[in-house]
């Protein structure tokens, strides 16, 4: 404690405020036909302009199984306590989606699940106080095909730098 200021930084507050969102959109998609696979998973995607290795996170990968044939989704989280300035899911822009799809391609690459249906999913919750949350999926919020023509989605392999 510093002159009797409360020690908990506001890093720490959007950390727990995520962690809470995290556990609630797992609980609505375990409830919602959907099988846990992983959660926080992290990957190298590649190398900043320094040479720092990069990594990727992906918050929550889980098969939708609510209708045959079942589909991989890779689903990114975001909590906000208030979305009157703008929804949680208007974090996720192009540079988050880019990196969730560096990363689901490389975890679809290392366990050789590349031919399953996939798709990318944000859970937009909104927590406000004494009300009960909001939870919205957004299913197939954005793909691949968005970046389809630019350079790093056309090198034949961006991960061949890695001995997995």
């Amino acid at each position: 404690m510093w002159f009797g200021h409360n020690t908990k930084s506001p890093r720490d507050a959007r950390h727990a405020l995520g962690a809470q969102g995290e556990q609630l959109a797992l609980d609505y998609l375990l409830r919602h036909g959907y099988r846990l696979v992983v959660t926080n998973y992290v990957a190298p995607i590649g190398y900043g302009p320094t040479g720092r290795p990069i990594t990727g996170e992906i918050d929550i990968i889980a098969y939708d199984e609510t209708t045959p044939p079942f589909v991989l989704a890779f689903i990114e989280v975001k909590t906000r306590t208030d979305n009157a300035f703008a929804a949680p899911e208007t974090a996720v822009d192009k540079a988050k989606q880019r990196h969730i799809i560096k990363t689901a391609r490389l975890y679809r690459r290392i366990l050789s699940v590349n031919d399953e249906p996939f798709r990318y999913d944000v859970i937009s919750i909104v927590l406000k106080s004494e009300r009960a949350p909001q939870i919205e999926l957004l299913r197939g919020y954005f793909s691949e095909q968005t970046f389809a023509r630019s350079r790093w989605m056309t090198r034949p392999d961006d991960y061949a730098d890695y001995s997995l």
